[in-house]
């Protein structure tokens, strides 16, 4: 099957499959739409099953990242990187140089950051063979910390904010002492985001396919460790998927119990029926490009001279963006994925003829 019949292309500018054989490296970056500006967007590395696979995260990836970007008003396009390897067992200074060059052979076009199977000290290796890469450099907090380029901390932040605006939206309380909150995936972002609930008075059920890692939200705030098959079955107010996509199914919204759902990870829905399964059920969706913005946010704000406070105070409008959503999607009577959609879609529109004119 060509890329151009593959079901997740949606008018991809540029599709660029690379292989380095003294490397290992087997790499595909989509480039979706830079009506905006470049495209930036995380590099994943993955054990994908085969390049199938491989191909169908990134088109579905970077074309979310155009969404994000138009959602959270940056002068960015979207796009994505993926890496056919294991992160454990693959991944080699060699191999980050490698893919260094493939993404320096784009020009600028695409502009690369930290993801799944990557940290801040990958991207410093590919920051050998490239320019274009961010998330990268340290950075003075609003208190005047020194932080790593890591993104997770701002992704956290965003999805918190979001969360509470969501949960206000549905349950009608601003207090989160006492809420339920079944978090998937306490990864660098699911940690975080346990850690501002846990500190907000929430109480908390969690899984991951790394039981250090649940282990350690067990410990630190007295959350409850669920199987990773059913923490989304929970009976909690909110359930926050933070790991990989697809999260939300057919089969899983059906045995769902929350009333809200709002999380991290990208691509969270099954297909995009599945927003109108969740409306269908009354529950209220928090779009996953929406309310996972803080990281570009945060990694974007580098190329005008990093300022906390500005960055902050972006982060904090996702609350103001998913209000928004929710104001339409009630008003329209449409599940707010759609809604989410159609308002990318008409800034990326404005922006184009506004170039044209």
């Amino acid at each position: 099957m060509s890329v151009f019949e593959h079901p997740e292309f949606r008018g991809h500018e540029r599709v660029v499959f690379g292989h380095d054989p003294d490397s290992g490296l087997r790499a595909i970056v989509a480039i979706h739409d830079t009506t905006l500006g470049p495209a930036l967007g995380g590099c994943r590395i993955w054990h994908y099953a085969d390049g199938d696979e491989a191909l169908t995260d990134v088109l579905r990836l970077s074309r979310g990242m155009t969404y994000k970007s138009a959602m959270a008003g940056l002068p960015l396009g979207g796009g994505k990187a993926v890496v056919i390897a294991d992160p454990q067992r693959d991944k080699t200074p060699e191999l980050l140089r490698a893919m260094g060059r493939l993404v320096e052979s784009l020009n600028g076009s695409y502009i690369t950051a930290e993801d799944s199977g990557t940290s801040v000290a990958d991207l410093r290796h590919l920051a050998e063979t490239t320019r274009y890469v961010v998330g990268i450099t340290e950075k003075r907090d609003e208190n005047g910390e020194i932080h790593s380029g890591d993104p997770s901390p701002a992704t956290a932040r965003g999805v918190y904010v979001g969360l509470h605006a969501t949960v206000r939206e549905a349950l009608g309380r601003d207090d989160l002492h006492g809420l339920r909150v079944a978090i998937q995936g306490v990864g660098n972002v699911g940690y975080h985001l346990a850690r501002h609930l846990h500190e907000a008075g929430a109480r908390l059920w969690v899984s991951d396919i790394n039981e250090q890692s649940v282990a350690r939200a067990v410990e630190e705030f007295g959350a409850t460790a669920v199987e990773p098959e059913r923490i989304h079955a929970a009976e909690v107010d909110v359930f926050a998927p933070c790991a990989l996509g697809a999260a939300l199914s057919r089969e899983t919204i059906g045995e769902m119990h929350a009333r809200v759902v709002a999380g991290s990870a990208n691509n969270q829905l099954a297909t995009d029926a599945d927003g109108e399964r969740l409306r269908q059920r009354g529950i209220l969706y928090a779009p996953d490009y929406v309310i996972n913005a803080g990281g570009v946010i945060d990694v974007a704000d580098e190329h005008h001279g990093y300022d906390a406070l500005r960055v902050r105070a972006r982060i904090d409008a996702i609350a103001d963006t998913l209000t928004e959503i929710y104001a339409r999607a009630h008003r329209d009577g449409l599940p707010t994925n759609e809604v989410a959609d159609r308002i990318a879609e008409e800034r990326l529109r404005r922006s184009a003829h506004g170039a044209a004119a």
